[in-house]
């Protein structure tokens, strides 16, 4: 009887946000078409290091396992990425596990992803509605401007693309790609609009576009391919924009 073939991970490991990192390694059973959460399942079946020693179960955070929640981000392989949609044949072996370093690790592979929460508080990335009265059926946005827009409400704000941004780090206040893409998202939206300057006013401060230096990092990182380059190219033209507008007054007309 052929032996039965096994995966091979390094994790690096926290106990707790005070704590040194380390490196553990585990072997799981290889099975068709498993997953990285899958294995890591696997080890919290049975937390059992290489060296046969009992360890405590791997943390992370999983939620739809469809790559639309956004929770099971972390770098595989060098790579930031979806747990759930890295596939066990298509990565090279020993598989390396760590927790993305732009936030705060709470334990293991989970990260406190509050940096980015914040961000979109900042920068107002919502539709302000009070909720006191029915306002009917909501505006009507033209076919092609909806289409491209849906393409950025994509985002699941999963955090890769900050990971992957070199100006996202902790020396810095840059509130990153996806906060950005998300005040063009709504901005384009007829009710979102009423609100586009204050936004445009918080993005063009501290942080906001000019600490971003272009290296495109987020736009190929990105698990839904969301044109992150091309948000930031349109709001720094809008931010000319409200400059003229702030220089020459309210009345200045575009």
């Amino acid at each position: 009887m052929s032996e039965q073939k096994t995966v091979k991970f390094i994790i690096t490991r926290q106990d707790s946000p005070e704590d040194q990192p380390y490196q553990e390694e585990f072997t799981v059973p290889y099975r068709k078409n498993m997953n990285v959460i899958s294995a890591l399942m696997e080890i919290r079946r049975n937390p059992q290091n290489t060296e046969g020693k009992e360890t405590t179960p791997v943390f992370w955070e999983m939620g739809c396992l469809e790559e639309v929640c956004g929770a099971c981000s972390m770098v595989i392989n060098g790579k930031p990425r979806q747990a759930c949609t890295a596939l066990i044949d298509q990565l090279e072996q020993p598989i390396k596990l760590e927790p993305m370093n732009t936030f705060p690790v709470v334990r293991d592979l989970t990260v406190d992803r509050s940096r980015m929460f914040d961000s979109l508080k900042k920068v107002k990335a919502w539709i302000p509605i009070d909720g006191t009265y029915d306002l009917g059926p909501g505006p009507r946005m033209a076919e092609s401007k909806r289409q491209w827009a849906y393409e950025l409400s994509k985002c699941m704000t999963c955090g890769v693309c900050l990971e992957a941004c070199p100006n996202v780090n902790s020396s810095s206040n840059f509130i990153g790609p996806a906060p950005l893409s998300q005040v063009r998202l709504f901005n384009s939206h007829p009710t979102g609009e009423f609100h586009k300057a204050e936004r445009m006013e918080t993005i063009m401060g501290d942080g906001g576009l000019a600490n971003c230096g272009n290296s495109q990092n987020c736009v190929q990182s990105c698990p839904k391919g969301i044109p992150l380059t091309t948000s930031i190219a349109a709001l720094n033209r809008e931010a000319t924009l409200q400059s003229f507008k702030n220089f020459f007054g309210s009345d200045y007309n575009n």
